[in-house]
């Protein structure tokens, strides 16, 4: 796509630790003295995350450079000068410090609240739990950061702005649904976006780009020129495309297993002088549609949270019942033609009496798609746009065992380790057990091929930084 023209409308920079406190100072007196608080452990869980990356990742620097301290942006300056991810890595630490120190203890919320999925996806306080720029808001000052972060748990409003329809493409009605941030920026620069005024109140869930409605209405992913973690979080002409078509193709694979995929049902872009742009978009996603007693919980919420590990019930029947409704089904779609990005985001379980009783699937962006396979499997490959589409079996394969082997079981893992005491190998054999009873092809490559990891850091210094760069570690099922 055709570089976008700059965006001209006045803003500050994005803060370091130091210039978040003096921000604070001005609009949060009261977090002041948790904010300093929290800076030291904030450092030191960016430190941790960073000084994995250089043990596990291809990454470039002088050798002999002192690696040594407990500062992590003093080391990223030190290993990699001039670079961007200096103030990535600043702007992480001052907003993990910020996450900490407006934290309240958890409350588990009423199962039966249509927003209880928004209450439970604003409890994760740390973010990606390998990046160290987890908690990087690119372009946000501290007052955009406390106002729409889902950290600091807000309710707010998107704006409807009204599109002519000859600059509209897609298959939602010409009204684009606007993150408030983005909003402005947008008004400013194309003044024939006419305000319809706000939606609902919505909750910003992990993304804070996509949010949920209080009412439990459909999910609405907006576009936000943010980077969060390794990436901008646009809307591209080709998921506004993808989105609906493959929803029907994932609705027919998972028909027979424990794993629902929330379908992407209407999507839209503005056409500006580049096309269908990015910028201006958004998705419509069904919500989890769930019985009595039911409640959705993501991966990586559940990971980390204290109080949602101790309800899971027994560890090695959740792992056990797990590996049946989130494990298999994954290989089992793998067989059948496409690969599933299933990390601790975009991943759910669904919990009825602490027992996991099927998963949701949502974000269909990240997956990839062998029409081979497919065909074999007696589907029609649909008109995909994008990388979606690949030929590539180790490609393939790499798309799933990287997000749900590579991360996703080794967090729930090491939590389930942490909080219980429980034996990491029983843990894997049991998901190696669940893995080995699809009896698929694919099976002897997931459990005894090195996991990939994506090489975050490694990728955050590369020319470009949206290329894929792997990195593997042992796979703990090789022995099972």
């Amino acid at each position: 796509m055709p570089h976008q023209p700059a965006d001209t409308t006045p803003r500050r920079h994005t803060a370091d630790p130091a210039q978040t406190r003096d921000q604070l100072a001005g609009i949060r007196p009261d977090l002041l003295e948790r904010y300093d608080a929290a800076l030291p452990g904030a450092r030191a869980a960016i430190m941790s995350r960073l000084r994995h990356a250089l043990a596990h990742e291809p990454l470039p620097h002088p050798p002999g450079t002192d690696q040594s301290g407990e500062d992590p942006v003093e080391l990223t300056a030190r290993l990699w000068p001039g670079t961007r991810l200096i103030p990535e890595i600043a702007n992480s630490v001052a907003n993990l410090a910020l996450a900490r120190a407006a934290a309240t203890p958890e409350h588990l919320p009423d199962p039966a609240d249509p927003a209880a999925l928004g209450h439970l996806e604003q409890m994760l306080v740390d973010g990606h739990p390998l990046h160290p720029c987890c908690r990087t808001r690119t372009g946000m000052t501290v007052a955009d950061v406390l106002t729409y972060a889902p950290e600091h748990r807000p309710v707010i409003h998107l704006r409807r702005l009204r599109v002519p329809p000859d600059r509209w493409y897609g298959t939602a009605a010409p009204i684009l649904l606007a993150h408030p941030w983005q909003a402005a920026r947008l008004r400013h620069r194309y003044p024939w976006l006419t305000d319809d005024g706000p939606t609902g109140p919505v909750r910003p869930l992990m993304s804070l780009r996509t949010v949920a409605p209080l009412d439990g209405g459909p999910h609405i992913k907006t576009a936000v020129d943010i980077q969060m973690t390794s990436a901008v979080r646009t809307v591209s002409p080709a998921a506004v495309h993808n989105g609906p078509r493959l929803s029907a193709l994932l609705t027919k694979l998972t028909a027979d297993l424990p794993l629902d995929v929330l379908t992407e049902t209407e999507a839209g872009a503005v056409i500006t002088e580049h096309g269908p742009d990015r910028h201006l978009a958004h998705l419509i996603r069904a919500a989890p549609h769930l019985g009595p007693g039911e409640i959705a919980v993501p991966l990586g919420v559940l990971a980390t949270s204290p109080i949602l590990m101790t309800t899971a019930g027994h560890p090695y029947t959740f792992v056990k019942d797990l590996g049946r409704v989130l494990f298999a089904p994954l290989a089992r779609v793998l067989h059948r033609g496409v690969a599933l990005e299933a990390h601790g985001q975009n991943t759910l379980v669904v919990l009825a009496h602490g027992r996991a009783v099927r998963s949701l699937y949502r974000d269909l962006g990240g997956v990839r798609v062998h029409a081979g396979r497919l065909t074999a499997a007696g589907l029609d490959p649909p008109d995909l746009h994008g990388d979606l589409p690949t030929g590539d079996d180790t490609e393939l394969r790499t798309k799933l065992a990287a997000a749900a082997l590579g991360t996703v079981a080794q967090q729930l893992i090491t939590a389930l380790s942490e909080h219980h005491g429980t034996e990491p190998e029983r843990l894997w054999h049991l998901l190696a057990a669940a893995i080995r009873e699809t009896a698929t092809p694919d099976v002897t490559h997931l459990l005894t091929d090195p996991l990939p990891v994506k090489a975050t850091t490694a990728m955050r210094l590369a020319a470009d930084p949206l290329t894929d760069i792997w990195t593997h570690q042992p796979n703990p099922m090789a022995a099972q």
